[in-house]
């Protein structure tokens, strides 16, 4: 225990100033992401707070920070468009139906929670994983593109001239900062990122240069300012929307869909977090904290949020690893919001756009490249389908897909394995010895293997080196049964499991004299899930 404490004071000053440059960092994402949605920035600044502050302290992931994310913006684009819609001319309902949704959208994270089903991710296979993180690179990269655009007369237009090059040389200059303090053996231990915006940010201040600041961004894209008043109940909700059949039809699928980007999301940051940091977290308390999150959210007017990998990334890097370090980027989030306003505002957005083109850099998996003619042509096919799925479409799209597409070609190159290895007794008995797994995708295979027709009258199978994995093999197994049987042919079964032969024995009693019962049967049992079935074919 005492190693324990000084391990966290140890690292009370790296998560201190890493939470302090994942504020300043959190600031333009989470008004970005509220111009996307098409609320107002507070909105999406109250989400940051409020979600990452509660993650921080419950999640099953210390180090990783959680806000309002591009991912869930999109969706809720139509949902605050049609819930306009919905009500009368001039209220402006939609709002009121984001903030129903993200309620609902955290109870079905808690359920999927306390259901365990965070377990689920540890089925996601590693393309699927480094397709994930290259996609996510890009689409961090494309985002912040748009900053190199200003606004006149309405409409967005690339900078150019002078403008343009003083934009991109702050960037550099942040990014160059970065990627020297590191060298530098004194300042290893020091926060570049923080370090890199806090000198552009004095240079382009005292240089008066005419650059876009976070105060410019949130203006041009139609706010007040950051500053604001603490998170109050909208209790209005409740009363603003009828609480009836139509509107939960209405909420219910967006809250679904939410739910699933949110948790597929952070639970694959998480477990890109565990590999940097070589720690193990809890999925099924994510999901349970970010739903609660969500809830609270929802009811104190934010959008709702998840875990940001672009965050996490910039925090574990500045050394942030206790959850102290996601306290304090919240409480500093709400610090800016309350009394730094007025400073925050002068940030010049290069600086935080040469943080972000640091994150894609060490995000983006480059060793995708050198292992590209090393792994199979399928693997191959799924890193590239899922980091083109998670550009065009979304996260969950792009891990849903990849997921599926790596079980079918696991199923297919399983159900090819199926042998079937045939000697003769001396009394006349034929013998069929399986080899490998027996479950719904090879049982086509496997019945081939057998010639009842021209068979000797004695016939006898031996499953003791193959594993007989679900009820579509066991119903295989039955149908040849019958089928011998039909012939008036004598047939044994040998070497199946205790469960497996349970089954059969419900489905008739004649296996009782068909199974032979041995001492070395094995002990597996059925899969009653996916994440068994997966399990038992590698064991085998």
């Amino acid at each position: 225990m005492t190693e324990f404490i000084k391990k966290q004071v140890s690292n009370v000053r790296n998560d201190v100033l890493s939470g302090i440059t994942v504020a300043l960092a959190l600031v333009p994402e989470a008004v970005a992401f509220a111009f996307v949605a098409g609320v107002d920035p507070l909105v999406g600044l109250y989400a940051a707070f409020i979600v990452g502050l509660i993650t921080s302290i419950f999640g099953g992931r210390p180090g990783m920070i959680s806000g309002a994310t591009g991912a869930l913006a999109v969706v809720m684009v139509s949902l605050v468009s049609e819930g306009n819609a919905l009500g009368n001319p001039g209220e402006n309902l939609g709002l009121y139906y984001l903030f129903a949704t993200v309620i609902l959208m955290g109870i079905i994270q808690i359920l999927a929670g306390v259901l365990k089903l965070g377990k689920f991710v540890r089925l996601i296979p590693h393309p699927v994983m480094m397709g994930f993180v290259n996609g996510l690179a890009i689409v961090i990269f494309l985002s912040q593109l748009g900053m190199f655009k200003q606004t006149i007369a309405g409409e967005k237009v690339w900078l150019q001239g002078s403008q343009l090059y003083l934009m991109i040389g702050l960037v550099a200059l942040t990014m160059l900062i970065m990627w020297g303090l590191p060298q530098i053996k004194q300042a290893k231990k020091l926060p570049e990122a923080l370090i890199a915006i806090l000198v552009v940010s004095f240079i382009a201040i005292f240089m008066n240069f005419d650059v876009a600041t976070v105060g410019s961004f949130i203006k041009d894209g139609g706010g007040e300012g950051l500053k604001g008043g603490l998170p109050t109940l909208k209790l209005e909700t409740f009363s603003k929307i009828p609480f009836n059949w139509e509107s939960i039809k209405f909420i219910l699928p967006y809250s679904l869909i939410l739910a699933a980007i949110g948790l597929i999301e952070s639970l694959m940051t998480l477990n890109l977090i565990d590999d940097l940091t070589e720690t193990r977290g809890n999925g099924n308390k994510e999901c349970i904290a970010q739903g609660s999150a969500n809830v609270v959210t929802g009811l104190f007017g934010g959008m709702g949020g998840c875990a940001m990998i672009g965050q996490s990334i910039i925090n574990i890097k500045g050394g942030g690893r206790g959850r102290l370090s996601g306290i304090v980027a919240a409480v500093m989030l709400l610090i800016f919001i309350l009394f730094g306003s007025s400073y925050i505002e002068q940030v010049p957005i290069a600086a935080l756009v040469g943080v972000m083109f640091m994150v894609v850099i060490g995000t983006f998996a480059w060793s995708s490249f050198r292992i590209m003619n090393k792994i199979p042509r399928a693997d191959l096919f799924v890193l590239i389908l899922v980091s083109g799925l998670t550009v065009l479409f979304d996260l969950a799209i792009a891990v849903i897909a990849g997921v599926i597409v790596s079980a079918l070609v696991f199923s297919w190159e399983s159900a090819t394995r199926i042998r079937a290895r045939k000697r003769m007794k001396e009394d006349g008995t034929k013998i069929y010895e399986i080899w490998g797994p027996l479950f719904f995708g090879s049982i086509t295979t496997f019945l081939d293997k057998f010639d009842v027709k021209n068979d000797p009258d004695s016939v006898e199978i031996d499953f003791v080196e193959s594993h007989v994995t679900d009820h579509s093999a066991v119903e295989a197994i039955f149908n040849l049964v019958e089928k011998y049987e039909a012939a008036n042919k004598t047939i044994h079964l040998k070497h199946l499991s205790e469960e497996c032969k349970i089954l059969l024995y419900k489905s008739s009693p004649k296996f009782r004299e068909v199974i032979i019962e041995a001492i070395d049967d094995p002990r597996y049992h059925l899969a009653a899930n996916p994440e068994e079935f997966t399990k038992g074919l590698f064991e085998k």
